[in-house]
């Protein structure tokens, strides 16, 4: 496995050009976000990420995480590196100063967290929880609860987890049996919960579970759960941990990826019921938890983005190096570098346009999530709260997916050698393959797309945001640039496959009809929004090349992948359009007989 550089030029056209750092900078709170500072900040986290994270990720997946005795240990320089991660801050840095935190804006806390999860994606599923957990406390917390767990949390002393899955119950959360009865002002929790990462685990001094469970009375279906915090151990009135609470991780998971990372069995009062806290009001847990897992989803999206570009690198740095065959349409004899086969360099490009697309569509994202809180224009704050919405989805599945597709490629360009685990290309997409399943499967996410954030405002969010591609379109269009108009015309025929399914969605009556062609419809999405953001970059870096700011090649290689995607990726769309809106058929038919 070679090393991981963090694409830190990359990472700053991103957030400088297409997210705009600038306006985020100027929002309330936000206003210490300078370039320098941004600069340094990245510049640190991925020290951070390539000296002390990258070099534990082959060992920590050969080594595994390991239960004994009831005690689960990581694993060897996890926890060390854990200490460097909070001694350094960095498990706050989104979070208000008043709780402990950096202040930094989402922005570019995603930046940074995509360095880490790129450099050991199980390490950074610890943290990854316990950030979801502290939105939560801090939306719908009550003071007492937060002044009990959120400074420890935001600090990193105490680790969060998500506690929903049962052995009968896994997306289906109607099915949950775990109970809570209520009991001189907390509730005894009791049940089983699987896929509890880092439910166990030696990094922290406690681990706060977020459990839904039902109270006696409670109606059956999901409007009858509740929420719970449920500490590892007790908390005293200092704030120190106190008496072990009555729960125990049973056993942990053999998985196919992200074997550093504990995946526990939890069993919740196996002596008389375990002590957790409510959330809110009973029989809200549902709505409450969804705060945690959409913060949950845009990291796990963010996590294929990591993967795709460590698959990239890899591969591409195999491809400087492996020499084999002559080059084509070349009279020498003599072998080359495979990089120099077509074949080669459309699997990386392939590899690389795709990432820089989901890496953008990702940061933009953060941006409106930054400017729906803080942005002091009620009017723009309910815009970018809209965007967010409709684009959860897509960066979640869509980045997963992608993340996926992009660490296949990398073992198809090291041929045989892919396929041999000394040479690290496996474990990418080992560990990337569990992002399209947890947090809602990608199947969910396409469903909530087409049903609650298309169907449901009858496609205005999806027609804002139709809009806003065609504006990119109709300027790259009118260009005075042979690459930016074709990237413009490819992009008008995915604005218009997406406007065309949007309004058949929209219309369409049969939710059996519209939900067979969920998923095609969020990649379509996602597509056009990756050909927005290309396009986009495109603009810029032809703006720049053209001014003779380009010693590096950098803005001429921008170009090259958006044409590369414009070319390649975009002609999808019209496909797609026709499977969302014709593909029914053959699914409505389809009886348990016939499989």
């Amino acid at each position: 496995m070679t090393g991981y550089k963090p694409p830190l030029q990359e990472m700053r056209f991103v957030l400088n050009e297409l997210a705009g750092l600038a306006a985020i900078a100027e929002l309330p709170g936000l206003e210490e976000a300078s370039p320098d500072l941004v600069d340094a900040v990245l510049e640190e986290a991925g020290r951070l990420g390539s000296e002390v994270l990258a070099p534990l990720n082959k060992s920590g997946d050969e080594q595994g995480a390991v239960l004994e005795n009831g005690v689960v240990r990581t694993p060897d320089g996890f926890r060390e590196a854990y200490r460097h991660f909070v001694e350094g801050g960095w498990n706050g840095m989104p979070f208000d100063p008043n709780i402990g935190g950096q202040g930094q804006p989402w922005l570019v806390t995603t930046a940074a967290q995509e360095i880490w999860h790129a450099a050991n994606m199980a390490f950074m599923l610890c943290p990854l929880l316990t950030q979801s957990a502290i939105e939560l406390l801090v939306t719908h917390g009550s003071d007492e609860l937060c002044e009990r767990f959120l400074g420890k949390l935001v600090a990193g002393e105490w680790s969060g987890t998500m506690n929903l899955t049962e052995p009968q119950a896994g997306s289906d959360l109607a099915l949950i049996r775990c109970r809570s009865v209520k009991e001189n002002g907390y509730y005894r929790i009791t049940g089983t919960k699987i896929f509890i990462t880092y439910g166990e685990h030696d990094m922290t001094d406690n681990i706060v579970h977020m459990v839904l469970a039902r109270t006696p009375d409670s109606v059956e279906g999901v409007k009858g759960i509740s929420l719970f915090v449920v500490p590892k151990f007790l908390v005293k009135d200092d704030g120190s941990p106190g008496v072990r609470n009555d729960l125990r991780c049973v056993s942990l998971e053999h998985k196919l990826g992200i074997r550093a990372s504990p995946t526990a069995v939890m069993s919740y009062g196996d002596d008389g019921g375990a002590i957790g806290y409510i959330v809110g009001e009973e029989n809200c847990g549902i709505e409450y938890m969804f705060t945690m897992m959409n913060n949950a989803r845009l990291a796990v999206g963010l996590e294929g983005v990591a993967i795709g570009e460590r698959a990239y690198q890899q591969a591409r740095d195999y491809a400087r190096e492996r020499v084999q065959c002559r080059k084509q349409g070349s009279n020498s004899s003599e072998a080359v570098a495979i990089i120099e086969h077509p074949d080669v360099k459309r699997m990386l490009l392939s590899m690389k346009s795709q990432t820089e697309a989901t890496r953008a569509v990702a940061y933009f994202v953060a941006s409106q999530l930054d400017t729906a809180r803080r942005h002091p224009d009620s009017a723009q704050r309910a815009e970018s709260q809209t965007l967010v919405d409709l684009l959860t989805p897509v960066v979640k599945a869509w980045s997963s997916d992608t993340g996926i597709a992009v660490a296949d490629t990398g073992i198809q360009i090291h041929g045989g050698m892919g396929f041999i685990e000394e040479s690290g290309a496996p474990q990418h997409l080992r560990d990337a393959r569990i992002a399209a399943i947890y947090e809602g499967t990608n199947g969910i996410q396409a469903n909530d797309l087409v049903s609650r954030k298309v169907a449901r405002d009858e496609g205005a969010a999806a027609t804002h945001f139709i809009a806003m591609a065609k504006e990119v379109t109709d300027r790259l269009t009118g260009a005075d640039d042979d690459d930016l108009k074709a990237i413009g015309f490819a992009l008008a025929t995915g604005v218009n496959a997406l406007a065309e399914t949007t309004d058949w969605i929209v219309g369409n009556d049969s939710l059996e009809a519209v939900t067979a062609g969920a998923v095609p419809y969020l990649r379509l999405l996602g597509l056009v929004a990756g050909g927005w953001a290309m396009g986009r970059a495109a603009a810029i870096a032809v703006g720049y090349r053209n001014s003779g700011d380009d010693n590096s090649g950098f803005y001429r290689a921008k170009v090259l992948t958006a044409r590369f995607f414009a070319d390649h990726l975009l002609p999808e769309t019209s496909s797609l359009a026709a499977v969302v809106t014709h593909g029914s058929s053959a699914i409505s038919m389809a009886k348990e007989a016939d499989f």
